[in-house]
């Protein structure tokens, strides 16, 4: 079984994902990062060469390639959800969790950063609600969810690891039904 965080940019995938892949000694994959090192180019050049059609292709080819997997934490780009297909794949071996906060801590968390190509825009605050609005149905197609406005990565791992239902299912595989 593997542990799969979706959600939007800054709700904490890729921190949450590496501590947790650690303390259940599992394989850590961040699918952005592994689109980068598989194709040579930053996500940002992707996007500004290629553009967001292409980028999405690439996702789905890596989504594919990691979720036949098993004992992994797969740690999703924002938009992996966007397509159904992903979901199909990495619900075969995987939980999905998402990851969410709302748009003024993601706002907070991400405004210093140069490299999400969805937020080079004049007013970012209002491109992560439209986009968060657009995707929140895609977002709630997962086993479970975690907010992670007033935590640590450190306390969203122990949010999930506290987590009765999430761990029944991890450690034995039981129904997620």
């Amino acid at each position: 079984m593997n542990l799969v965080f979706t959600g939007f940019m800054s709700t904490g995938k890729s921190k949450t994902g590496k501590i947790i892949s650690t303390k259940l000694r599992f394989n850590f994959v961040d699918t952005d990062v592994l689109i980068e090192e598989k194709f040579g180019l930053s996500i940002l050049d992707i996007f500004k060469n290629l553009g967001e059609a292409s980028f999405r292709q690439l996702e789905t080819k890596v989504i594919e390639e990691v979720s036949k997997n098993d004992s992994i934490v797969i740690s999703c780009g924002g938009g992996v959800v966007l397509n159904s297909e992903n979901i199909v794949f990495l619900r075969k071996r995987g939980i999905i969790i998402n990851l969410y906060a709302s748009a003024e801590v993601i706002y907070e968390r991400s405004k210093n950063e140069n490299n999400r190509p969805l937020l080079k825009c004049r007013n970012p605050l209002e491109e992560i609600k439209r986009l968060l609005n657009i995707r929140e149905s895609s977002y709630n197609n997962c086993d479970f969810s975690f907010n992670t406005d007033k935590l640590t990565p450190t306390e969203v791992v122990d949010e999930i690891l506290s987590n009765d239902a999430v761990m029944k299912i991890l450690l034995y595989g039981e129904n997620k039904c």
